[in-house]
């Protein structure tokens, strides 16, 4: 199968250099590769095209955000598979592209394929050697994951007004609805060297909340959809509450995005029926940064045998 790998970064050169590096060192390697630089100005558009003019290089002047940007490659990759990782991520696996496409192969309903992460963020994760069951969930990192293309061509795929975070569950649930597989997988390791830079917990916070919010606006079916935007937005307060005042003060400003952007977002609204809509909730909202629990005996009783791999 063919694979298409694509990347997006903004102003952080020396971990891209460092990924493109890893990348041409896969056997075998990839169809194309894809990169976006999203308002960089720190070189990396004249780096791509002097050291890889092969690479098809996207060039976003002003920032569009993540979202935006691996809406556009994943439309305009070639290859069958597309393995979509960030500037400061990639594969441990040099013939990782040979057991994805082995998964695919033999799982003919598999949308999205996520692999567990050796990352800064959690340092014990760096020798971690067990990182749990296969299982399917409802949620998954772009910092390591595999799409059928096909399957996203069919959906409405990410929404590029979320800007940066949470594409991923609304995904899943476009996927998960439409009768296909978001299936979490230890047959790679993903390493991801997590760089902090241009990382603000709070803004992350009001980001993820207000897309969460989006999402289920564009998402969940009606009469449904009113109790759970309550439920999302009473469970950000809460979250807010146990950080502090200071957080507690600024829950407003997510608010007044999120408002501001809703008619815009309800023009896109595309519900899936609530029977899929239910079978996303019950699935393991398990992405990357779970798997940092190493002891066997929690996995083991958290995966049903249905759900580990073939």
């Amino acid at each position: 199968m063919s694979f298409s790998i694509i990347i997006t970064t903004h102003n952080r050169l020396s971990e891209l250099q460092r990924t493109l590096q890893q990348i041409h060192s896969l056997d075998p390697l990839p169809s194309e590769i894809l990169i976006t630089a999203d308002g960089c100005s720190d070189g990396t558009v004249e780096f791509v095209q002097k050291h890889y003019p092969a690479a098809k290089l996207i060039v976003n002047t002003t920032g569009k955000g993540s979202v935006a940007s691996r809406d556009v490659m994943m439309r305009r990759a070639v290859g069958e598979l597309v393995l979509s990782i960030d500037d400061d991520s990639y594969p441990e696996q040099k013939n990782c592209l040979t057991t994805i496409s082995t998964l695919f192969k033999q799982r003919p309903k598999l949308a999205v394929a996520h692999f567990p992460q050796r990352t800064d963020e959690y340092p014990h994760t760096l020798t971690q050697k067990y990182f749990g069951e296969a299982q399917a969930t409802r949620a998954f990192a772009n910092s390591g994951a595999c799409f059928r293309r096909s399957t996203y061509q069919q959906l409405a795929g990410f929404e590029p007004r979320f800007y940066h975070m949470y594409e991923e569950p609304d995904y899943a649930l476009q996927c998960t609805a439409a009768g296909h597989e978001i299936y979490f997988t230890p047959v790679i390791i993903i390493r991801h060297h997590w760089s902090g830079q241009a990382r603000n917990e709070l803004r992350v916070h009001h980001q993820h909340a207000r897309n969460e919010l989006w999402s289920a606006a564009l998402r969940c079916p009606m009469p449904f959809v009113f109790s759970f935007i309550i439920w999302k937005v009473f469970s950000q307060l809460r979250f807010a509450f146990k950080r502090g005042p200071a957080w507690m003060m600024r829950e407003p400003v997510w608010w007044g995005k999120a408002m501001y952007g809703l008619p815009y977002i309800l023009r896109r609204r595309k519900p899936v029926g609530w029977a899929g809509f239910k079978q996303w909730l019950q699935l393991e909202d398990k992405q990357w940064k779970d798997a940092t629990v190493a002891d066997p005996a929690f996995w083991k009783s958290r995966c049903p045998a249905k759900t580990t791999a073939n």
